[in-house]
């Protein structure tokens, strides 16, 4: 029984081994880092760049001090309306920044066109 047990715990081990150096782990793991990374990034485009910018075209687009009171309570709508805000530009820049250029990218793969390479001009005679 103790044989048993000792392989049943070497292949659990080489198991678990082989589970993390097939590459999926490692993967995912830098997916999460790289993913957080560029979420900070976005973030901060948003927040420093795409929100002040709309906000000198149009003025103040900062709501948070809009609340109303309930009995008492206290419902600070004003920082929802912000977090929507938020939202939906960082979806805008992850869009139009990421997934659009990507996705064309993608099609003229498919297609079997070559992407041009930016540094070579067509010819005027081609």
């Amino acid at each position: 029984m103790a044989i048993s047990e000792r392989h049943g715990k070497v292949d659990m081990s080489q198991g678990f081994k082989q589970f993390m150096s097939r590459g999926n782990v490692l993967d995912l793991a830098v997916a999460v880092v790289m993913g957080a990374a560029f979420g900070a990034v976005v973030t901060a485009l948003v927040k420093d760049i795409i929100t002040p910018f709309i906000a000198a075209i149009i003025g103040r687009l900062d709501f948070s001090a809009i609340e109303f009171t309930v009995h008492g309570s206290k419902f600070p709508i004003g920082v929802f309306i912000n977090a929507v805000i938020s939202f939906v530009l960082i979806g805008a820049a992850v869009y139009f920044l990421i997934v659009l250029p990507v996705n064309r990218l993608l099609a003229r793969m498919r297609r079997g066109e070559a992407a041009p390479d930016p540094t070579t001009k067509k010819s005027q005679n081609a």
